[in-house]
C-alpha cells in the first residue's frame, strides 16, 4: 500500500462516463467532482493516500454517491497498485448509510471501504440506460433449446469509458442499417477480416447479413468508437440460443461475442488494452446475472488466443464447429471484478487481433 502524500501531483482530470456528467479534478491533495459546472463533493487525500476526507458533499444523497463512486474510479485508475479506499465522512451519516445500502461501499474492522471491485459494477458511470432492470425470468423455446426470454434489444449508444492510458472514450452503439451497412462492407471486405470471417462479399449480401443479426433476438450488434470514430464491429450473443451451446454446459446468462477490428490506426496492444475489457465490461453490466463470458476463436489463431489469456480468459477446450476448429475460452465475472481486468496487463506486450 502507498504511504507516501500526493501532494506533488499536479492539475489533472478525469471525466466520468462520459454519460454521467461527472468530471474528477485532482490538484496535489485535494479532489473535486464536478456535475453540469457545480461541485458536488470535495475529498482531502490523508497522509495515507487509500484514505479520503470528505470536505464537502452536495445534499443529494443520489449525486453525493454517485460522485463518491467517480472519485473511486479515477483513483484506482491514477493508482493502479492501490486496493482500497477508506472513507471519513465527519458525520454524514445519511451520504455513509447510501453508499452502504447501495452496495458501493463495505464496513470492515470499523471503517466504511470502496473496493474496486465493487466501484466498477456501478452501472449508472458507463451505461447509457443503468436504470433499466434485468427482464423478470420466463424460460420460453427457441429451435428446441431452452433459454430465457431475452429483453428487447436497445438502440444508440450503450455504454461509454474514460480510457486513461490513451485519454479518450470507448463508447459502443448499437449498429444501425442505414448507418453503418457501408462501414461493415468495407471491413468484411478486408483480406485481413475475410482470412477469419469468410464474409466478404457484395453490399447486398452484407445488408441481408447485418439485417438479420439486427433481428435475431439472441445476437446483439455493436459498433466500437474511440472519441467518436468507428474502429470495429462487435456481435454480443446469448450461449444458450447459440451455436456454442451443444459444445459446452451453457448457463442461462451466459455471454460471448465476436469482433472486427477494421481500422488499422486502431490495432495494437494500446487498444485491445481498452476494447476488450470494456466490452467485458459492458456485458457483465449489462446483466447482473451474466456469470461468464464465452468466445470460440479458431484454434489456430496463435495471437487472438494469447491476448485472450492476458485479459483473463481460460482456454478450456479444443472442438469441431462445422467450418472451423475452435478453441473454446471462458472469462468469469469474479475473475473480471476481483483481479480488475479493466485495466491494461503488465506481462508482455499485447498482439494485433
Amino acid at each position: 500500500m502507498n504511504k507516501a502524500s500526493d501532494s506533488g501531483t499536479g492539475p489533472r482530470a478525469f471525466p466520468v462516463g462520459p454519460y454521467s456528467d461527472l468530471t474528477v479534478f485532482q490538484e496535489g491533495d485535494r479532489l473535486r467532482v464536478v456535475a453540469d459546472d457545480s461541485t458536488a463533493l470535495e475529498l482531502r487525500l490523508r497522509e495515507r493516500v487509500d484514505h479520503l476526507e470528505v470536505l464537502n458533499a452536495s445534499d443529494d444523497r443520489e449525486l453525493a454517491a454517485r460522485a463518491v463512486s467517480a472519485s473511486a474510479e479515477a483513483l484506482f485508475a491514477w493508482r493502479p497498485g492501490t486496493d482500497r479506499l477508506v472513507l471519513d465522512f465527519a458525520g454524514r451519516a445519511p451520504l455513509a448509510r447510501e453508499l452502504s445500502e447501495s452496495g458501493l461501499a463495505i464496513m470492515s474492522e470499523g471503517q466504511l471501504v470502496l473496493l474496486p471491485e465493487l466501484v466498477m459494477q456501478r452501472r449508472d458511470n458507463w451505461l447509457v440506460n443503468p436504470g433499466r432492470p434485468p427482464l423478470p425470468q420466463l424460460h420460453v423455446m427457441t429451435d428446441g433449446r431452452r433459454h430465457p426470454r431475452r429483453a428487447a434489444k436497445p438502440t444508440g449508444k450503450v455504454y461509454g469509458r474514460f480510457i486513461p492510458w490513451l485519454s479518450e472514450v470507448i463508447s459502443f452503439r448499437v449498429a444501425d442499417l442505414e448507418n453503418d451497412l457501408h462501414l461493415l462492407h468495407r471491413w468484411m471486405n478486408d483480406p485481413r477480416v475475410d482470412a477469419f470471417w469468410n464474409e466478404a462479399g457484395d453490399l447486398d449480401k452484407h445488408r441481408r447479413y447485418l439485417a438479420g443479426i439486427l433481428a435475431d433476438p439472441h445476437m446483439l450488434p455493436l459498433i466500437g468508437c474511440f472519441g467518436g470514430e468507428p474502429f470495429g464491429y462487435f456481435e454480443l450473443y446469448w450461449a444458450k440460443e447459440n451455436r456454442i451451446a451443444p459444445f459446452y454446459d451453457a448457463d442461462d446468462y451466459d455471454r460471448g461475442w465476436h469482433v472486427v477490428v477494421g481500422e488499422d490506426a486502431f490495432r495494437g496492444s494500446r487498444y485491445i488494452s481498452a476494447w476488450l475489457p470494456s466490452l467485458m465490461h459492458y456485458m457483465f453490466l449489462d446483466d447482473c446475472r451474466t456469470q461468464r463470458i464465452v468466445g470460440e476463436p479458431a484454434a489456430a489463431h496463435s495471437q487472438q488466443l494469447r491476448n485472450l489469456e492476458r485479459s483473463g480468459f481460460a482456454k478450456i477446450k479444443n472442438f469441431d464447429f462445422p467450418h472451423k476448429r475452435a478453441t473454446l475460452v471462458m472469462l468469469l465475472r469474479e475473475r473480471f471484478f476481483g483481479d480488475r481486468l479493466w485495466l491494461p496487463a503488465t506481462a508482455g506486450p499485447a498482439s494485433s487481433s
